[in-house]
């Protein structure tokens, strides 16, 4: 397995994929260390869906904003 995965990492797919992964990670970690979205603020799954919806159209009304400013 480890070997298949040595291989993979060859592939011209996966060089080009990896190039765009940091910009990915960027957006996981505001959404975690900005906008707490590590934490559940409330209880049950209908709770966290709502916090993680709202936590997402945040980082993207930022995002729009900057991009018409």
């Amino acid at each position: 397995m480890h070997l298949q995965q040595m291989a993979f990492q060859e592939t011209a797919e996966y060089k080009e994929s990896i190039k765009h992964r940091y910009k990915i990670e960027a957006k996981n970690s505001e959404l975690k260390n900005v906008h707490g979205y590590d934490r559940a603020i409330a209880y049950g799954i209908e709770n966290m869906q709502i916090q993680g919806a709202l936590a997402i159209f945040t980082v993207n009304l930022k995002r729009i904003i900057n991009l018409i400013g």
